[in-house]
């Protein structure tokens, strides 16, 4: 019977890996149906973007914690505060900032062809707007 316990075991650690690969190959096309069939680098670049925009919003909140407004990008960086660089691969950053209000926007500046959004930005609500 121990051959026989064996054999389950194998047998279940190949099925557990087969769902594995299964459930990995799904999310990897649901990615690149909502990127519109963009490239792996503009899939790559789009992540990139979407994580240094919650890095600025994080970064206007806890400044709006701290003080009661928010404060430009330039002010965060001379404040000492740790914000991603002003661009990201074709992508560069730029604010819209008033003492109750934020809006940090990413604009598309690459080849058209290349599939990604045009426009990414977040606000205080920390939800991530896309246009195509």
């Amino acid at each position: 019977m121990p051959g026989m316990n064996r054999m389950l075991g194998f047998l279940g650690v190949l099925i557990a890996l087969a769902v594995g690969a299964y459930l990995s190959t799904q999310q990897a096309g649901n990615t690149s149906a909502a990127l519109g069939g963009a490239s792996a680098k503009a899939a790559v670049d789009v992540t990139g973007v979407r994580n240094d925009l919650l890095a600025f919003a994080n970064a206007e909140k806890q400044q709006y914690a701290l003080e009661g407004k928010y404060v430009s990008l330039e002010e965060l960086r001379a404040k000492g505060t740790t914000i991603p660089a002003g661009r990201r691969g074709p992508y560069s950053y730029s604010a819209e900032v008033s003492d109750a209000s934020f809006r940090i926007t990413a604009t598309y500046s690459g080849p058209e062809s290349a599939g990604a959004p045009k426009r990414l930005s977040i606000g205080e609500t920390m939800q991530i707007q896309t246009e195509n």
